[in-house]
This record gives C-alpha cells, sequence and structure tokens, in this order.
C-alpha cells in the first residue's frame, strides 16, 4: 500500500471544538477548489477508510465509527463537505456550488491532494450519494463501499418528475428552499431548521443537547446556507451547476451501476425520504448485501448505531479481500 503523503496536510487548533473532541485535533489539505477541514485516526500504515457526512450533520455522526475502526488497524479520514464546519473554499469568486458531482469529485480530489490511491467509502445522506458516485465512477479508486439507503444517484430531468402527495411532503424542505423566504428562513433559524430535521427524520433518537450543538457549529460555515440552498435548487433545475461537471452529470443521468464490494444499510425507523430496497438492488453489479438495523434507527445511522455501521465496513472489506 502506498504511503500517505504527510507535508500536505496542516494541525488546525482554533477550529477544535471547546468540549473534549472524540476525533481529535483536526487537520486541513488543499485541493483544486477547497481547503479541507478533516479528521484523522489510526496508523499511517492503516488501510485508508473515507467517512462522509450528510446534511444537516457533520463529521460527529462518526465519533464512535472512526475511533472503533483506528482500533482495528484502519487510517481513517473524516472529512468537512464544502460549506460545513472548517472546510473553506480558496477563492471567493468561486461559485458556491453544491450540485452531486461537485460535491463528489471533492472526495476524489481530497484522494488526490492525501495520496490515498484506493480506499473504502462509507456514508449515509448527502455523503451516501458522493460515495455512491465516486463508486460508479472511479471504481478504481474503491475498494469496497458502505451505504444508507443504498443506490442514491439522481439527475434533474429525474427530479421534474412529481411524486405522489404523501412522498411530495416528504420533501418540504426542498420546496421551501426554493423560494427567496426560504433561503432567508434557513439563514436565520438554521439551527432550529437542523434541530427539526435531525427529529423529523431519526423519530426514536433521544439525542441531546450537547450532541446537536457539538454538530450544530459546523453549519456556522460562512457558505454553509448558499451551499445548502444551491443543492435543493439545483435537484429542481432552478439552479444552475458548473459546466466543468457537465460530462460527469450527464454519466450520472444514465444511472451506472456499482460494481464494488457494497453493503447497503438503512435504519429500521428512517424519517427521512429514501428508497425501497428492492428498487435499487439491481444496480449493485459487485457483491452485494443489505442489512436493515432495528432497535429504531433513524436517519444518521453512523450515529444512532455506530456498531453496526462499524460492522458494516470490516464485513465489506473482507468481502473485497480475493
Amino acid at each position: 500500500m502506498a504511503q500517505l503523503d504527510q507535508s500536505s496536510s496542516t494541525t488546525l487548533t482554533a477550529s477544535s471544538p471547546k468540549r473534549q473532541n472524540p476525533l481529535g485535533g483536526l487537520k486541513s489539505v488543499r485541493t483544486e477548489v477547497l481547503d479541507v477541514a478533516y479528521a484523522e485516526l489510526g496508523p499511517n500504515t492503516g488501510s485508508p477508510v473515507i467517512l462522509l457526512h450528510g446534511w444537516p450533520y457533520d463529521i460527529y455522526s462518526y465519533q464512535d465509527v472512526a475511533p472503533a475502526l483506528a482500533a482495528q488497524g484502519y487510517r481513517v479520514f473524516v472529512p468537512y463537505a464544502r460549506g460545513h464546519g472548517g472546510t473553506r473554499f480558496l477563492s471567493p469568486e468561486a461559485p458556491r456550488n453544491a450540485q452531486p458531482a461537485a460535491l463528489a469529485k471533492d472526495v476524489v480530489e481530497f484522494m488526490d491532494a492525501l495520496k490515498i490511491k484506493r480506499a473504502i467509502l462509507a456514508g449515509y445522506d448527502w455523503g451516501g450519494r458522493s460515495a455512491d458516485i465516486v463508486a460508479a465512477l472511479w471504481p478504481e479508486r474503491i475498494k469496497a463501499l458502505v451505504t444508507v439507503s443504498g443506490y442514491l444517484i439522481g439527475s434533474q430531468e429525474v427530479g421534474k418528475n412529481p411524486l405522489p402527495p404523501k412522498a411530495e411532503l416528504q420533501w418540504w424542505y426542498q420546496y421551501y428552499f426554493s423560494t427567496e423566504r426560504g433561503r432567508a428562513g434557513y439563514d436565520k433559524y438554521r439551527r432550529d431548521f437542523a434541530k427539526l430535521i435531525w427529529q423529523l427524520a431519526s423519530p426514536k433518537w433521544n439525542f441531546d443537547d450537547a450532541t446537536f450543538a457539538q454538530s450544530a457549529a459546523a453549519f456556522d460555515n460562512p457558505d454553509h446556507v448558499a451551499i445548502t440552498i444551491q443543492n435543493y435548487r439545483w435537484r429542481l433545475s432552478l439552479a444552475q451547476g458548473e459546466e466543468k461537471y457537465d460530462a460527469l452529470e450527464k454519466r450520472l443521468a444514465a444511472f451506472p451501476p456499482i460494481s464494488v464490494p457494497t453493503i447497503a444499510l438503512e435504519g429500521d425507523a428512517n424519517g427521512a425520504p429514501h428508497p425501497l430496497p428492492e428498487s435499487y438492488a439491481s444496480k449493485f453489479t459487485g457483491r452485494y448485501e443489505f442489512r436493515l438495523i432495528e432497535g429504531g434507527i433513524g436517519h444518521n445511522l453512523p450515529q444512532e448505531a455506530p456498531q453496526a455501521f462499524t460492522k458494516a465496513i470490516l464485513d465489506v472489506d473482507n468481502a473485497s479481500k480475493p
């Protein structure tokens, strides 16, 4: 396994939470577009695992998973997505774009910056979609995949199709964000908004105020609102992406299969919009397994069921071996 470049990252001190940080001190590394803040745990010689968070969440979704994997000898990376935590755009003129291809390309560029040739990817929500896209378009970079809610690749064309009323109701915030009132409302009440999403998406997860506050600090990122709004407006063709991602989005619109070994997870109490497992099983053409995680587990599966999430990564790694 290739050694990772130690000189390309620096330690962040000012961004560290005031309470004890279960992920340790943060680092940063520059990609083509971003200065990415990330946590790193485990031995330098360990097999790389990259854990990708969703919205409105942050890297502390993996506060139990990452140390558990590090204890097993893995080298674990947990980056903040654009618009979250300590991650910043390098240029003030850069479009605050969050189309799916851009978020996925961020992952590839993060790997390039740290000279990670190949890694296990795992994610949920926005992070699950990014992991799916990287696995589909850059399979040579991915050893194995763990994804919550399975195949999450979509397109603007599909976003034009109306859903039954009950399904549309679950996407209320997407339509709210399509208005200027919605943008202003999210900016003004971003923490209240995020807490409501947590409660709706994980109705049986009794998180405390300290747990929420630890993650909510990530939403103070100066680009957080712009990134959130652009992502959801893009899905409805109300915002355009960047031309440099057009070719990638065209490939994604064909719904490419995922051939790397994969374990898909779903919580039995996921209150967020998500596809049925039988609707996407055929999109995984390599070794594949679906697991329903029971016990009132909602949308933020790695934080609500860290043991099950960790076990899935260990198991999919074993499945990837000859």
